[in-house]
C-alpha cells in the first residue's frame, strides 16, 4: 500500500495484546499515552493523543510532549463512565521547520528574502484559524513580508515566540499519520477502593441453634459499618442442595439438621433465581439491601455458576449437564478436593446459547434488587469468552456493576479473567509473607502491564482459606496481616468476624478451618469488641481519609536494613497527599532500624525538616535526615506516616 505520511508510530502504551483487550480505569484518573514517534530526517514535527467517550462524536486533542530519543508522552483525564476510544497522530510541521529554518539561516548570515514570501503560504493558513489580536498580528505580518523595505521587521516577526505559539496551536497537519484506535474502560471508583466485609447470614440469629435471616442480619450492619466497610459480601443465599448434601467439616454424609455448602446451590426449593426460605424472603432480602444503603453499605452478591444433584435445572434443562456413559453426571473435582454435592454446567452442550442466556438473566435478576457488586465463585473453571460476554452485557445498562474474580489459580489464567473484563482480582497476597516475595509480588502488580488491567483485592483470610500463618496466631499476626492488606492494596476484604476474633483452629496439616461455617451454622457474640475490632475501623477511617490509600499503583519501597522491617512510600496523583507505611512483618519481638527517606519523590523539607504525624496514635516526630530511626514491637506493629 502507497502512503505518504513521513511519521512512523511504533510502541504505544498503554495498551494490551494489540489492543485486543482495553486497559482500565476509574472515573477521575489519567491515561498517561506515549509512543515512539519517528519522522524522515531532522523536521520539526508534533505529535498529540486523540480522545472521546464512547458516546461522544467529536475527539479531542491534548498536544504531546518529547521525552528523549524520540519517545514522545500526553494524557488525559476520563471523567465519565464506560468506554473511551484514544489513538495518537503525528506529523512534521511544516510551518515550525520553515521558522526553524529561517532562524538557522539568519544565524549564518543568510539573506531571507526568498524564505520570507515562501512563510506566506503558513501565516495564511494560521490566519483563517484565528481572530482578534491575534488575527491582527498574522495580517500585519503578511504585509511585512511582502514589502522590501520592512524586512528587519519582517525577520522580527518571523522568529518571535508569538508566532511559534500560533503555529503550535494552530496546526496544519500535513500528511499527518495516525494509530489506529485503542479503548480504556472506566468504571465507578469503587473498582479501585473497595473494603469488604464477609459473613454467612445464616449464622447471623441471635439464638445459638437458629438459621440466621435477612431480618436479623440488619442489626448487624451498623457494627459492619462502624468498622468502616464499605461492602457487605454474603455467600450464596440459594436453596442448598439435599442429595449428596456436606456434613459438619466436610464430611460425606450429612446428619439430620445439617445445613449443608451455601455452594451447592438448588433443590426442590429452587435455584440461583430463589432465596432460602430460612433466610426470608425476596421482600426481606430488598429491605436488607436497602437497610445496608443507609449505613454506606453495598451488598455484594455470590455468584456460583454451579448446582447441586437436585437443582431443577437438571430435570428442566438435562441438555445443560454431561452425562458419563452409565447416565451419572460427574461431580466437581479438583483434586484432592471433591465435591460430591455439586456438578458442573456444561458449557460445551449444543444448547450452550440458552445456557449463557439463563445465566445472564440470573444475574440481571439480582441487579434489578439492587445488587451492584458480585464475587464470582471459581470464575476461571468457565470459558473465559461466556464472562467477556456476560460482563459485557451486563455493564451495557448497568455500568455501576462490579466483579470480583475469585481464582486462586495459575498467574496467567487470573490475568486472563481481569483482561477479559473482570473489575478486581483475587490475589496471592494470602501467601505472601516475607519482605523479599511482598516486595516483589507488588513491583509485579504495579510496576509491569498487570497495573493497566489488574486491580488487586487482598484478602488475609477466607472461608476456604486458613493461611498457616494465621493457625494459633495471637493479635500481632493478625494486625500484621491487616495493616499490609489496606496499606499495599486499594481493595481489600476479611471473612469475619473469624479474623478479627481471631478463630483460627485448622483443619490438622489443612489450610482449612475446623469447624468451618461451609459446612455448618456457627453462633457468633456479635457484640464483642477487642483491640483488633478497634484498630481495623481506625485503620478503615485512615483509607478513607487518605487518597494515597485508595490505589494500588503508586507506590515505592524504601531502603530499610532490617528484613523484619517493610517500608514503603504512597502518594496520590497530585502529590497533595503523601504517606510513609511501616510495618514490622514479626509478630513475636520488637524490630528496630532505619528508614530511608525518598527525598527524591516527596521533595524539601521546611527548613530541611520533615513532620512525620502518624495517624495511628496521633503522635508528631521531627525528621531531619534522609536516614531515621524507627522501632515497631507487637503492640501496635506497624506505621502509617503522614508526610506534612
Amino acid at each position: 500500500m502507497l502512503r505518504q505520511e513521513r511519521v512512523v508510530i511504533n510502541e504505544i502504551r498503554p495498551q494490551l495484546e494489540c489492543g485486543t483487550f482495553y486497559i482500565k480505569r476509574v472515573v477521575g484518573e489519567q491515561v498517561l499515552v506515549s509512543a515512539d514517534i519517528l519522522p524522515d530526517g531532522h523536521d520539526v514535527m508534533q505529535a498529540e493523543v486523540l480522545y472521546k467517550h464512547a458516546s461522544a462524536r467529536t475527539w479531542k486533542e491534548v498536544r504531546m510532549r518529547e521525552l528523549i530519543n524520540d519517545r514522545w508522552e500526553g494524557g488525559f483525564e476520563v471523567t465519565k463512565q464506560g468506554f473511551y476510544d484514544y489513538k495518537v497522530r503525528g506529523w512534521v510541521d511544516y510551518a515550525l521547520n520553515w521558522q526553524h529554518g529561517i532562524e538557522a539561516k539568519l544565524k549564518d548570515g543568510q539573506h531571507v528574502r526568498s524564505e520570507l514570501l515562501d512563510g506566506i503560504q503558513y501565516l495564511d493558513f494560521v490566519k483563517s484559524k484565528v481572530s482578534g489580536a491575534d488575527k491582527t498580528f498574522v495580517v500585519n505580518l503578511i504585509s511585512l513580508f511582502g514589502a522590501e523595505a520592512s524586512y528587519d521587521e519582517a525577520i522580527g516577526g518571523a522568529t518571535s515566540e508569538q508566532l511559534c505559539d500560533l503555529f503550535i496551536r494552530y496546526p496544519q497537519r500535513i500528511l499527518a499519520n495516525t494509530s489506529k484506535t485503542l479503548r480504556v474502560y472506566v468504571d465507578r471508583r469503587k473498582a479501585n477502593f473497595s473494603t469488604w466485609y464477609e459473613f454467612f447470614p445464616r449464622s447471623g440469629a441471635r439464638e445459638a441453634g437458629d438459621h440466621g435471616s435477612f431480618k436479623e442480619c440488619e442489626r448487624l450492619l451498623p457494627r459492619i459499618a462502624e468498622m468502616g466497610f464499605d461492602t457487605v459480601y454474603l455467600p450464596p443465599i440459594h436453596p442448598i442442595g439435599e442429595v449428596n448434601r456436606k456434613g459438619k467439616n466436610n464430611t460425606t454424609e450429612a446428619q439430620e439438621g445439617d445445613s449443608g455448602v451455601p455452594w451447592a446451590i438448588g433443590s426442590k426449593y429452587g435455584g440461583h433465581r430463589e432465596i432460602h426460605p430460612e433466610l426470608g424472603s425476596e421482600s426481606d432480602f430488598k429491605a436488607f439491601i436497602r437497610k445496608a444503603k443507609t449505613y454506606g453499605l453495598e451488598v455484594a452478591m455470590d455468584l456460583a455458576f454451579q448446582a447441586a444433584p437436585d437443582h431443577p435445572y437438571i430435570s428442566q434443562h438435562p441438555e445443560w449437564f454431561r452425562k458419563r456413559p452409565d447416565g451419572t453426571i460427574q461431580y466437581a473435582e479438583n483434586p484432592p478436593k471433591k465435591y460430591q454435592d455439586i456438578v458442573n454446567f456444561w458449557f460445551e452442550s449444543s444448547d450452550y446459547k440458552a445456557l449463557w442466556k439463563e445465566l445472564l438473566e440470573v444475574t440481571l435478576k439480582w441487579v434489578g434488587f439492587g445488587v451492584a457488586v458480585f464475587r464470582v465463585d471459581n470464575p476461571h473453571t468457565k470459558p473465559y469468552y461466556f464472562w467477556n460476554w456476560l460482563i459485557t452485557e451486563v455493564k451495557k445498562a448497568h455500568p455501576d456493576v462490579l466483579f470480583l474474580a475469585e481464582a486462586f489459580s495459575r498467574p496467567r489464567v487470573m490475568q486472563q479473567l481481569a483482561k477479559q473484563g473482570f473489575c478486581q482480582s483475587y490475589t496471592y497476597f494470602t501467601w505472601r509473607e516475607h519482605k523479599a516475595e511482598l516486595i516483589e509480588y507488588m513491583v509485579e502488580l504495579t510496576q509491569t502491564e498487570m497495573r493497566e488491567y489488574y486491580r488487586p483485592n487482598f484478602w488475609p483470610n477466607t472461608p476456604d482459606i486458613n493461611p498457616y500463618h494465621l493457625q494459633g496466631a495471637g493479635e500481632a499476626m493478625h494486625l500484621i496481616r491487616y495493616a499490609l492488606a489496606a496499606t499495599l492494596s486499594g481493595n481489600l476484604g476479611i471473612y469475619g468476624p473469624v479474623f478479627e476474633y481471631m478463630v483460627t483452629e485448622p483443619v490438622p496439616n489443612k489450610e482449612e478451618y475446623l469447624n468451618s461455617e461451609k459446612y455448618e451454622i456457627r453462633h457468633w457474640d456479635w457484640d464483642i469488641k477487642n483491640k483488633l475490632t478497634h484498630v481495623i475501623s481506625r485503620v478503615n477511617a485512615i483509607r478513607k481519609e487518605h487518597p494515597a490509600l485508595q490505589q494500588t499503583n503508586n507506590i515505592r519501597f524504601c531502603g530499610m536494613g532490617n528484613d523484619q522491617l517493610l517500608a514503603f512510600y504512597k502518594w496520590d496523583d497530585t502529590r497533595s497527599d503523601q504517606l510513609l507505611i511501616i510495618v514490622s512483618l514479626d509478630p513475636g519481638h520488637t524490630q528496630q532500624g532505619h528508614v530511608q527517606l525518598p527525598l527524591d519523590e516527596i521533595g524539601p523539607g521546611a527548613n530541611g525538616r520533615y513532620e512525620m504525624y502518624d495517624l495511628m496514635t496521633h503522635t508528631t516526630y521531627q525528621w531531619e535526615t534522609e536516614w531515621n530511626y524507627v522501632a515497631l514491637n507487637p503492640d501496635l506493629p506497624f506505621h502509617i506516616f503522614q508526610i506534612k
